[in-house]
């Protein structure tokens, strides 16, 4: 059984006004931002076992691509799995469901900041 979710949606916006809310949603969801190319619409997150005083009980990483697939028109595309306490991908053990709701959390806050 995979514990990673790889979803992509598209949305009707400019890449930098998206790549602003995506960075936007880790500050509302208290991430940390571990890698991050503006240029390149690349970020690489970190979210704890807490977020939002709900405590999920694994570690998460977001890897998120902003890229614009035509004028007006941008992809984000996420890959995101738990990890241990050192950094590594839990192939085993993880608990049901974090991911996703870190990933549902996550698109949430991301079209809030885009007013949808």
């Amino acid at each position: 059984m995979s514990y990673t979710i790889t979803e992509e949606k598209t949305y009707t916006r400019d890449a930098g006004v998206i790549f602003t809310a995506a960075r936007g949603a880790v500050d509302g969801l208290k991430g940390k931002v571990l890698k991050e190319n503006g240029a390149d619409g690349v970020l690489e997150i970190q979210f704890d076992k807490t977020i939002l005083g709900k405590v999920l009980g694994d570690r998460t990483i977001f890897k998120v691509q902003v890229k614009s697939a035509a004028p007006e028109s941008t992809t984000v595309a996420i890959e995101g799995y738990p990890i241990d306490a050192v950094g590594r991908k839990l192939l085993f053990g993880a608990r049901k469901g974090v991911t996703r709701t870190v990933a549902d959390w996550y698109w949430a806050h991301l079209e809030h900041r885009l007013g949808q």
